[in-house]
């Protein structure tokens, strides 16, 4: 059995996905096991293996390069090679409808002055965050993702952004306690 997946990825992150020398495109088909075949026109992506899949690299490979085509860095989507990191992938417009004006605004209430908004929420929730289009990304870890989430969502809709970072570091107060309880409970 082989995988076949197409992605479209835009136009103008085709380079970034191939990389300088073709790089970025070598290390995701060694590392994934796949053949990428990439239309620099119009931004397709065939993503195939012709042996078998019984692995989840074939899936990751589809997550790299949406991550990439979503604006993030070769290097910052290649943690999704990690085990339990993934990919998800907000849509603004569910926030602002159709208009661009507040796709706009809502996109620099998440970036902040400086993109210290972003960065800020990346710290707190242990994510990569990225902008782009009219879709916010996150890489991480299930739990964390979920928080960041939420923390974009709020922002989104309007919330402060010190409540918003307040919650983020109860939550990290929170976690980091519950890892304490588990080392004191354990029996060494």
């Amino acid at each position: 059995m082989s995988f076949d997946k197409l992605v479209r990825i835009p136009v103008d992150r085709v380079g970034a996905l191939i990389g300088k020398s073709g790089k970025v495109k070598a290390q995701i088909e060694k590392t994934c096991f796949v053949k990428l075949e990439i239309d620099s026109e119009t931004g397709e992506v065939e993503i195939v293996t012709d042996g078998q899949i019984d692995q989840i690299q074939p899936f990751k490979a589809v997550e790299l390069v949406t991550a990439i085509g979503r604006g993030f860095s070769p290097e910052n989507a290649m943690k999704l090679m990690r085990e339990d990191y993934v990919l998800h992938v907000m849509d603004l417009r569910d926030f602002a409808g159709k208009s661009q004006q507040q796709i706009e605004r809502i996109k620099g209430r998440i970036i902040g002055e400086g993109g210290r908004a972003r960065a800020n929420m990346e710290n707190l929730t242990n994510t990569s965050i990225c902008v782009y289009g009219k879709t916010v990304s996150i890489i991480g870890e299930p739990i964390q993702i979920k928080l960041a989430v939420s923390a974009i969502s709020s922002i989104s809709s309007g919330s402060k952004h010190g409540s918003v970072y307040g919650r983020l570091e109860a939550n990290k107060r929170r976690q980091k306690i519950e890892r304490m309880q588990l080392w004191e409970n354990k029996d060494v």
